[in-house]
Parts: C-alpha cells; structure tokens; sequence
C-alpha cells in the first residue's frame, strides 16, 4: 500500500501557510488609538504652524494684531481690578473704571512699546505729590494723540519731546546768556530797542512735562481728571491737546466711558454668556493653523480697518462716519459739551494761575492732499467720501469754540491749531485718521515750545522792561 511522505502536507495545511495568513498577522487599528492619535497630530499641526509663523514673521500681522496694535489696545477692568466679562477682543494696555474720570490707567505697566509709572501717567519716572522747589511742571492733557498712540516708546512721545526742547533751552541760556535779553535793561532808548530783538528768557528751573493723557478721554474726562487727579500735582501750566474725540462722542454721553458698561452691569449674566459665545470663535481664528491658512489662502487681514486704531475705545466694528453728528442740534450740542468743559477747566485753572495752552489736534482731513504720502492717501480714501466732507464742518465749529474761549480769557489762555495749520509739517504726518508719526510729533512739540516760551507768564521779565521808550 502506498503511502504519502509525512512531510509532504495537504490542501489544508497549505490553506494555513503563512502565505495565506499575511493579512491576519497585520496588526489592527483599535478605535482607542484613533482617538488619542488625532488630538495629537493637531497639537503637532499647530506647534509647527506656530514655529512657523514666529520664524517667518508672518503671524505678528495677520488680523492687524501686531504686537504694537495690542500694546496700546485698552483691556477694561472693574474698579477693584477684576476683569469684566464679556467685553471682547481686548487688548494689553489695562485701565481701571473710575467713579470720576470714566476710567483711568493702572499703575505700574510695562512693555516694549510704553511705562505707566506709579502714579499711572505714562512718564519713566515716578512724580511725587511734593513738588521740589526748582521744578516746573508742564501737564499734557488729551486723548490718545496726545497718549502718543502707536509711537514706539515714551521718549518718543510729544511730552518727552517738549520736556527735552525746554530743558535745551534752559542750558543755552546758561551758556551763551548774551543771546538772550539780560536781567536788567538800560535806560537808553537805542540799546533798549536793539534788546528787545533778542528772544527772552524762560525761568530757570528744572522743566518735567508730564504725559497725563489717556487714550480716549475727551473734554468731560479731563476736567475731571485735572479737577481730582492733576491739580493736587501743583501744575505751573496745562496744555490741553484734544478735539477729535469730542467731534465723535454722541451728546448723550458727558464723558467717554467703558464700553456697553451700562449693558453690563443691568444683565451681566447675559453679557458673560455672550463672551462665551464669542470666545471660541475667537481662539479659533487665533490659532497658528488659522492663521497659517488664512496667510496661504490670502484671506487673513494684514491691517485693522482705519476706524479701529482711529477710535481707541471699542467702536463695535462700524465705519468713523457713523460717529460723526447727524444733525445740526447733535453737533450744536456737541459743540456745547466742548465749550462748558473747557471753560471750566480754563476757570479752575485761572483761580489758580495756572495758565493754559488749548491745542486743537490734528486729523488727516486738514492736512492738504498735496502734502499727504502715498499710505495717507490710501489712509484717506478708505475713511470714506462721506466722512471727507462732513468732518471739516464739523470740527471747524469747535475750532471757532476754542478761538472764542482764547478772546474770552486772553491773560490765561493761548490756542495752537494743528487741524489748519500743518501744512509745513514733514511727511508721512499720520499713523492714521488721527494718531502721528514721530516726525509729526517732534514738529508738535516744537510748536508748544515756541508757544509756551513766547508767553510772558513762563518768561523772566527783565527789570526796566516795561519803561517807555520815549
């Protein structure tokens, strides 16, 4: 009988070779791994697109968050410091709510960009309540222009700018006293009138001009400010810088305040679940794949629209010319607001003798098209055709406010315009509709200087000089 070889194997044991069990030795996918794996690969996506964009750059723009942008963005906080929810898309310069002002900085802020001091003025120093005997304090009252929004650092501001012009002109009278009018005038009529050419003598002392704006703030809020928080400072002169945030602020607001805080405090429940609702939108257009896409897709915004940096305060996204008055009675009252606030700080400060420098601000609208650069052309042209025409009309009657309230208190009150009169000022003038560049700032700060020191309230009067001549 035959038989089969014992090592020679069957249909079956072929069918259980290995050659046919390949696919039942792969291994198998488990579902737990899929969903440990996929959070993973998304953190791993994100950390990349993250190093990605810090190292190209591409990210700090995207959005118009640069960190410049969000260094001077307002974040809002109660009075006790705690944060209010709901208010969105904040950024990194904190404010407090205050009772009097409106709000006011918090102290002790630091960044690559600014420095609140101690007393929460934008200064480097601190400013002690106790004047020393030789210092004279120049306070610059404003809104963000006068802040020095979007500027680099401090010392590029018009404070420290005028501070340093001042000090200047304190140590040339020191050294080159000659060309300066002298202590005492002669009798002589001939070299008396060959004296009064020379320029004058400031007092001497050490000159602090101290940058008390706060961006945002029109008239209602600096009143109070000087009121309550400047005077017990013992200012020796005020320079108000303002104007555009008065032209903006409906007449039903007294002061510029938080936003929607009334909103907030009649439901805060509400307001807190609409940040919820609000919030993971927002993380998600912040995160580095987003915005890695958006940058490859050309759908991320490269810059805030004009009235984003233009209006410090949150505009909830409309267009500069829906703040501009709409009637002849809202503008009349608007202009009333203005006038009554101004007055009032002018009479504070004169009971006082305090003298006071109104600077009307400057804003893209009164600079002359011929004189604008190619980016503030672009910069006027996307505030809109509307806005162009309705803003100079506007802002005039509060120039002609100002030039009353000068005629009204002529020994106390001086008036500089920078709306109408910029057009020797250097190129490119404006960040935007209204916050300037660092050559407009120097030019400002020239021009306070030479208004200031041409006052005979802040000059030494020699002695004889007010005999006649004949």
């Amino acid at each position: 009988m035959l038989k089969l070889p014992k090592k020679t194997r069957s249909y079956g044991s072929y069918y259980n070779s290995s050659y046919y069990n390949k696919g039942k030795n792969r291994p198998k996918i488990s579902l737990l791994w899929l969903i440990i794996s996929i959070p993973v690969l998304i953190i791993l996506s994100e950390l990349l697109a993250q190093a990605y964009l810090g190292i190209t750059g591409t990210g700090n723009n995207i959005n118009g968050k640069s960190p410049l942008v969000q260094a001077y963005k307002l974040k809002f906080l109660t009075a006790t410091e705690k944060p209010i929810e709901g208010l969105i898309d904040q950024g990194k310069l904190v404010v407090k709510r205050s009772p009097t002002t409106g709000y006011e900085l918090v102290s002790k802020q630091k960044s690559e960009f600014l420095k609140i001091n101690e007393q929460g003025l934008r200064d480097n120093d601190p400013l002690p309540l106790a004047k020393p005997k030789n210092e004279i304090r120049i306070f610059v009252l404003g809104g963000s222009t006068a802040f020095g929004q979007l500027n680099p650092n401090n010392d590029a501001t018009i404070s420290h700018r005028l501070e340093t012009r001042l000090k200047q002109r304190v140590s040339q009278q020191k050294s080159s006293p000659a060309k300066y009018r002298p202590d005492v005038f002669p009798f002589f009529v001939p070299t008396r009138q060959q004296l009064m050419k020379l320029p004058p003598k400031i007092r001497e002392g050490n000159y602090r001009v101290i940058n008390a704006a706060v961006p945002g703030y029109t008239s209602g809020n600096e009143l109070a400010q000087l009121a309550l928080k400047i005077l017990p400072y013992q200012p020796d002169l005020i320079v108000v810088l303002d104007g555009y945030g008065d032209v903006m602020l409906s007449s039903n607001s007294p002061q510029t305040d938080i936003p929607h805080i009334d909103e907030f405090l009649a439901d805060a429940k509400g307001h807190f679940q609409n940040s919820l609702n609000f919030s993971f939108d927002q993380w998600l257009q912040n995160t580095g794949l987003v915005k890695l896409i958006n940058s490859w897709t050309g759908s991320a915004k490269t810059t805030l629209p004009v009235a984003q940096t233009s209006l410090v305060v949150n505009n909830d996204g409309k267009a500069l010319k829906h703040f501009l008055p709409n009637n002849q009675e809202e503008l009349k009252q608007r202009v009333e607001r203005y006038r009554v606030n101004h007055q009032r700080l002018i009479q504070m400060s004169s009971r006082l003798g305090i003298p006071v420098v109104l600077a009307i601000q400057p804003e893209i609208t009164g600079r002359p098209v011929e004189k604008l650069s190619a980016d503030e052309k672009a910069i006027r042209d996307r505030i809109g055709n509307e806005y162009v025409e309705k803003f100079p009309k506007a802002y005039g009657e509060f120039v002609k406010t100002t030039q009353q309230l000068a005629k009204a208190y002529p020994k106390n009150v001086k008036v500089v315009n920078f709306y109408n009169g910029n057009s020797n000022f250097p190129t490119p003038m404006f960040a935007d509709t209204v916050h300037l560049t660092d050559k407009a700032n120097t030019r400002l700060a020239e021009n306070l200087y030479h208004a200031i020191t041409a006052w005979e309230k802040i000059q030494i009067i020699p002695q004889n000089y007010y005999l006649k001549n004949n």
